[in-house]
């Protein structure tokens, strides 16, 4: 558990983490490039398969626009592989399951869950500039009209 929290002009923490299809995404790689990067509690549940749905249909105006969308959650590579194909995501789902990358950003720690304090995985986006800045840092972010939101956030709507 963390109590990290990032803000516009920190670094980005620095990661290398397996993708469903059996490649590895490094954010140094993507260098020069804005990223969009959300972190989800699980793959395969209803919010988060809205929200995924969401970046799927939405990841032709944010290509179009120089980002590129990766989304982590702590599942394994073969759960995120039938996730993807279920549902059509045709952007990389990179697994996290130490949750280290997750403690890194302050995706992972202490939250409210139906009125109840629990820990466990932050819905969280961070907008990454492309020299690795953080340009935007969203914590506790809904699954429902997120997407709408940060495009809007972005200029993009």
């Amino acid at each position: 558990m963390t109590d990290t929290k990032l803000a516009p002009g920190d670094a980005a923490p620095e990661f290398t983490l397996p993708a469903a299809d059996g490649s590895t995404v490094s954010l140094a790689d993507l260098r020069g490039k804005r990223v969009i990067l959300y972190f989800y509690p699980a793959a395969m549940t209803p919010g988060c398969t809205k929200q995924a749905c969401d970046f799927r249909d939405n990841l032709g105006r944010l290509t179009d626009e120089g980002f590129v969308v990766l989304g982590v959650s702590k599942d394994k590579p073969a759960k995120l592989v039938k996730f993807a194909e279920r549902d059509h995501l045709t952007f990389p789902l990179l697994s996290d399951p130490e949750l280290a990358v997750h403690q890194a950003y302050g995706a992972y720690g202490a939250k409210k869950l139906y009125g109840k304090e629990v820990v466990g995985v932050i819905r969280s986006t961070f907008v990454i500039d492309p020299d690795g800045k953080i340009e935007h840092a969203l914590y506790n972010v809904k699954a429902t009209g997120h997407v709408a939101s940060l495009t809007k956030r972005l200029g993009l709507s």
